[in-house]
């Protein structure tokens, strides 16, 4: 027998996800295509090996700090809200509801349609569907995803787990392709010099050389959003957040080494598909055939998790704003947000019809949400200390070491590619700087219809 309606909308967030859950959501939404992408862009601004290695590690260290501030706030305020929440509690409303609008309406959704638009281009290299395939298969994806997800949160945390398998396998078998299969008879590799950055000063190549690397990291701070859903998340969230940031950094610390020793530093920062050309170089043209698996396998990934983590913030924006309640609806049977999902899958599949005729125009509107990203990330971590003098008074069943010099490192991390990220994108830049502006005339409607409601 099926549930009322009432209680299918009335439920709440259930702890339901284990350990190696939640760290398969981790890591599907971290190991992305950007591995099979960024190395060659992050050997273009290294002026050697050593450096390039040292800029992959650091991008490790670094996730790591953050992901220890992000422990203490998920652990001392779980919430579906996750950055979010942690934002409200730290800033008010007024900043929470810009986050929840940049969210909601690009960062989230363009994610989900870029990540199809990946998964088609490779996938029609597989089975052809003519002109318009990689649009077909873009929009497939986003449906199948969304509706496995709206089916309940164990289906789509069972399909995750297995996606991250495939996902991780696939890393292994370019580590082993560079390692071993696609290897230089001698060895060491020669560390050589690449002028690629010579134009620029060392830390400018520097700042855009760990631009790409945490791009290439990025997708951690989402387990926030599933704090409140995990099984004794006061002990759990830590060690998933710390199990998966040191999962990832090794996979790609042997990624990396095997992309050099296959192919050495120049021929990377010369190459537009560095994982295609070890492969190839490994096994022929069957390497191409098992790279475009890898890949689509890959982006299917990360696109699941994100579209779980992501309705859960538009979840907790429509169950504080009234205007938007129709997003706060949580399917107590299920155990997601249903409405969310729904809107969210819309929003993508409307990114895609507009990226059949505007494809550039749609890969650099994601790209360029990355000054907005780090602004929000810089405040996120920047709460931490504004709730210990807030709040002193809250449970913290953990506190981030070396308190404060650890959220301060991270926050002046985020400050600098924040900065970075501007010079890069330039006017570009303002695309999501504009997006985000339409947030304040959606807010003001918000807040009257709250003072309406409230009178």
């Amino acid at each position: 027998m099926s549930a009322p309606a009432e209680s299918r909308g009335g439920g709440q967030p259930q702890a339901t996800l284990s350990v190696a859950a939640v760290v398969a959501i981790i890591v599907g939404i971290v190991v992305g295509a950007g591995i099979f992408r960024m190395p060659s862009l992050v050997a273009g601004f290294a002026a050697n090996e050593t450096v390039f290695m040292l800029a992959w590690l650091a991008g490790g260290i670094i996730s790591l700090i953050g992901a220890l501030c992000y422990a203490e706030l998920a652990t001392a305020y779980p919430s579906a809200g996750g950055d979010y929440h942690f934002l409200t509690r730290a800033y008010g409303r007024n900043l929470s509801f810009m986050f929840g609008w940049a969210r909601a309406v690009v960062i989230i959704p363009g994610s989900i349609a870029f990540l199809s638009f990946l998964f088609g281009d490779y996938a029609v290299r597989l089975f052809p569907l003519g002109e318009f395939g990689s649009v077909i298969y873009a929009a497939l994806l986003v449906i199948v995803l969304t509706l496995v997800n709206v089916a309940g949160i164990r289906k789509g945390s069972a399909t995750q787990n297995w996606l991250t398998i495939l996902e991780v396998g696939g890393l292994l078998t370019i580590i082993v392709a560079g390692l071993i299969v696609a290897a230089p008879a001698v060895a060491p590799v020669v560390v050589e010099s690449v002028p690629a950055s010579a134009d620029k000063p060392w830390h400018t190549s520097i700042g855009l050389l760990m631009m790409f690397v945490l791009f290439t990291y990025s997708g951690w701070n989402e387990s926030a959003y599933i704090s409140a859903e995990v099984k004794d998340a006061r002990r759990n969230m830590v060690r998933a957040l710390v199990f998966s940031i040191i999962i990832v950094t090794v996979l790609y610390l042997l990624a990396n080494w095997a992309y050099l020793r296959a192919l050495g530093l120049p021929a990377m920062a010369k190459s537009q598909a560095v994982a295609a050309d070890l492969m190839e170089k490994a096994w022929g043209p069957a390497g191409a055939t098992i790279i475009s698996i890898m890949v689509a396998v890959s982006a299917i990934t990360s696109a699941n998790a994100t579209i779980i983590v992501g309705a859960r913030s538009n979840y907790a924006l429509g169950r504080d704003w009234p205007v938007l309640s129709f997003l706060g609806r949580w399917d107590g049977v299920a155990g997601t947000p249903t409405t969310s999902l729904l809107v969210q899958g819309t929003i993508a599949l409307v990114l895609i019809a507009i990226g059949t005729f505007t494809r550039k125009g749609l890969e650099t509107m994601v790209d360029f949400t990355n000054p907005v990203f780090w602004f929000f990330f810089m405040l996120a971590a920047a709460s931490l200390i504004v709730l210990r003098v807030r709040d002193p008074r809250a449970e913290r069943p953990f506190k981030v070491p070396l308190y404060p010099v650890t959220p301060i490192i991270f926050c002046a991390v985020s400050a600098y590619l924040l900065w970075r990220s501007l010079d890069y994108a330039r006017m570009g830049s303002l695309l999501g700087i504009a997006v985000l502006g339409l947030g304040v005339p959606v807010l003001m409607w918000a807040r009257r219809r709250a003072a309406a409601d409230a009178s």
